[in-house]
């Protein structure tokens, strides 16, 4: 093949490089756990990694020189940034050369998230709306601020325990926090067992099994078997509010990924046994800006024993799924509005039902505490709306897959005249959908010869990768995985037999590229990576 032989003359030399990068990514995710590990620079080689305590010695640029490594700033007394949050330097740091090894931070900052950093919001004295969940979302801090160093594990962190048995149990020391299994344990979120924390698979809503639950909302929906794909027809799920995400991690078996979506909040990092768990999970909210995914992302959306307040800033939240749901998606809700008679709920459930409405989403199934409403497949119940009618459709200039730092929109996204036209997405059901170029593509000028291209590059590349790793790990070596630059997600596609999850990542000035990675069936983010 034409592409074959570009690669053999520098296959050696690719994946010599690209195995020493994947040992070094597996031994971040052994000992750290998730894909939250700092970033490093970008070399072929390092003087040495102790992974256990995160010391990296910097190796050398191009030029034969040191990489350099800003010193850390002194005690800032207005900020309360204190370079005593960084440990100790390797012997050579004390030489009076600008070389410096990279020091490691101090343990009390072992989960610092650096732009969820709330903390820092107090010391910076951001004035941020608390109603509106401002708190819980992105505020990076200012150069001076940034921490330059590693991020170390917590005390006594044991290599993980590795998929699948890692969906139903994690080392307590790797995440030392237990009062979750205090607060839900009527509900079987998570127990404490000795030195595991184990998770039952039960939630808020769900207290028997979230295995049962799924196969309800199939039954609801009237699906084949009860099966809540759909004959591959349910693929990508946003679960918003997700806990430790067991709702997501119990789709898995039935070929469906979520999203799922939490903030870090009281209930402490729940992202983080999630991502231990290695069940696909990022830390988000539903607050002022638009969630970091294209429109027309995920077949169902779900949330449960939801206490989000639907109805405020004239329904913005609910137009924020709506931007994020495809023609003909589902939204499964479960609330004591759904249920509950006394007058409050009633008036909640009544306006909330309105709103709906009027965005020409209709009631398919109603069971207990449980309502599905599905999205219309065309733009012709919008178009028919009374003049005047709220909330109103955006405009022509709103971009609705723009997505980075994007303030959230009260209007209703409009599909597209090719998504009219055909009267839902096009696309086939997986997983078929995951190498059929998708309908999307010509949006971005690539033909669907550069497309299965592209895909067959990443296939021949991967097994050129194992191959070459072969020796070094074994099958289940690996579970959480991330892209940098995820392209077209060739990668996370060619990765398909293997028992790993990708989140793709798309760097800003290529956002629109992620609209075809959901339109594979696979998952991902935008980000200034």
């Amino acid at each position: 093949m034409k592409y074959r032989g570009d690669y053999v003359q520098s296959k050696r030399v690719v994946a010599s490089s690209i195995l020493a990068a994947l040992v070094f990514v597996g031994l971040i995710c052994v000992y750290y756990g998730s894909f939250f590990a700092p970033q490093f620079r970008e070399k072929e080689d390092f003087d040495g990694v102790d992974p256990v305590i995160g010391r990296v010695r910097a190796g050398e640029d191009d030029s034969g020189e040191g990489v350099r490594v800003i010193d850390a700033p002194s005690k800032d007394e207005e900020s309360g940034f204190d370079s005593s949050d960084f440990d100790g330097l390797l012997p050579d740091q004390q030489s009076s050369e600008t070389y410096r090894t990279i020091p490691v931070c101090v343990a009390r900052l072992s989960e610092l998230i650096p732009c969820l950093d709330r903390n820092l919001h107090y010391q910076l004295k951001l004035k941020l709306n608390l109603s509106l969940m401002e708190h819980y979302e992105r505020h990076c801090p200012p150069q001076v601020r940034r921490y330059n160093c590693l991020i170390p594990p917590p005390p006594g962190y044991k290599p993980l325990i590795r998929w699948p048995a890692s969906r139903d149990a994690v080392w307590k020391a790797n995440i030392p926090h237990t009062h979750l299994a205090t607060e839900k344990s009527d509900q079987n979120w998570m127990v404490v067992n000795g030195d595991k924390i184990n998770f039952p698979g039960g939630g808020t809503h769900f207290h028997y099994g979230a295995d049962k639950y799924i196969t309800s909302l199939a039954k609801m929906l009237k699906f084949p078997d009860d099966n809540l794909n759909n004959g591959g027809n349910i693929r990508n799920v946003l679960d918003v509010g997700c806990g430790v995400a067991s709702f997501g991690a119990y789709l898995l078996p039935l070929n469906i990924i979520a999203m799922s979506l939490a903030p870090n909040d009281v209930h402490e990092n729940q992202i983080q046994f999630a991502l231990e768990r290695g069940i696909p999970s990022a830390l988000g909210v539903l607050g002022t800006m638009r969630l970091p995914y294209p429109s027309r992302s995920f077949e169902l959306v779900h949330c449960s024993r939801c206490r989000i307040d639907w109805l405020q800033r004239d329904g913005i939240l609910l137009l924020e799924l709506d931007r994020l749901l495809r023609p003909g998606g589902y939204f499964a809700y479960s609330s004591p509005e759904a249920y509950s008679q006394d007058e409050e709920n009633l008036k909640i459930w009544n306006d909330m039902n309105d709103l709906l409405k009027r965005m020409c989403w209709k009631v398919r199934s109603k069971r207990d505490q449980t309502v599905i409403w599905v999205k219309p497949m065309r733009n012709s119940c919008y178009f028919a709306r009374a003049q005047g009618t709220q909330p109103p459709l955006c405009t022509s200039d709103d971009d609705p897959d723009a997505a980075w730092y994007v303030p959230m929109k009260a209007c209703i996204t409009v599909y597209s005249k090719n998504m009219h036209r055909a009267k839902g997405s096009g696309l086939v059901p997986w997983p078929q959908r995951l190498s059929t170029p998708p309908p999307r593509l010509q949006e971005l000028n690539i033909s669907n010869e550069e497309y299965l291209e592209d895909m067959e590059i990443w296939r021949w590349r991967v097994t050129q990768y194992w191959k070459q790793m072969k020796a070094e790990v074994q099958r289940d070596t690996f579970r959480n995985v991330m892209d940098l630059k995820a392209n077209l997600g060739g990668f996370a596609a060619a990765l398909n037999d293997k028992d790993v999850w990708v989140m793709n990542v798309i760097p800003v000035n290529e956002s629109t590229k992620l609209k075809i990675i959901y339109d594979r069936g696979l998952i991902g983010t935008v980000h200034d990576c």
